[in-house]
């Protein structure tokens, strides 16, 4: 109930919600410590949200984001799309990750995917100190805080693209309106082109340039970049 409230109060701030998801399963499950590591464009998974790590911990995770692999409790669950869980770390001869662990201090771990589609999109990780393996009603109540935790990104997702096309549109009507009051101003409609098409596409710098027979002519510009 706590967690379904924040979410519902926290609608436009991601990390709010993911923070507290974190907090209240290490606290339900037993644990020490938790994160989540969302998939990045780069197919890498980078820590999202974390509870109980030290400032230490997290700075080597952000600088070290996690791989699809076996090495790790976040790449092994990435790799399978699955819950991994992994009484001992130090025990398991798969688990390289040794700078992490001794940083992070932890030796049972349990991961628990983020699906949307059948993508894992996400990873939910919760740690212990000592060798004390998860139930399986722990287990459970991390999928249901994961399932949450996919609904928060997705309605993310969903604000920010929905943001994008109301700029778009908006830009769009900003454009047209002035096409439509300059119907014998052309460089005003190719300012106002130009002008739009770095700010909707977070650009630095642009041009365009006319045809004049076997010339291309500079008509318009915008940015920090002269042209000669």
């Amino acid at each position: 109930a706590d967690v379904l409230k924040v979410i519902s109060r926290s609608t436009f701030d991601l990390n709010a919600v993911l923070r507290t998801l974190v907090e209240s399963a290490t606290r339900l499950c037993e644990a020490e410590q938790a994160i989540i590591s969302q998939l990045s464009d780069d197919g890498l998974y980078r820590i999202a949200a974390n509870y109980g790590f030290s400032a230490e911990f997290e700075h080597w995770a952000k600088q070290n984001p996690f791989k699809p692999g076996r090495g790790s409790v976040t790449g092994r669950t990435a790799l399978e799309g699955k819950v991994v869980h992994v009484p001992d770390v130090l025990a398991d001869p798969e688990y390289t990750v040794r700078e992490g662990q001794k940083l992070g201090g932890y030796r049972s771990n349990i991961g628990v995917p983020l699906l949307r589609d059948g993508v894992v999109i996400g990873v939910f990780v919760l740690t212990r100190p000592t060798v004390k393996p998860f139930t399986d009603k722990q287990i459970e109540l991390v999928r249901i805080f994961a399932d949450q935790a996919v609904i928060a990104i997705e309605n993310a997702r969903l604000l920010n693209e929905l943001r994008e096309s109301l700029q778009q549109q908006t830009a769009t009507a900003d454009v047209l309106k002035v096409i439509s009051r300059s119907t014998f101003d052309l460089q005003t409609v190719l300012n106002t082109l130009i002008r739009s098409a770095v700010q909707l596409c977070d650009g630095y710098h642009a041009s365009i340039f006319l045809r004049e027979q076997d010339t291309l002519v500079l008509r318009a510009h915008n940015g920090p970049i002269p042209i000669d």
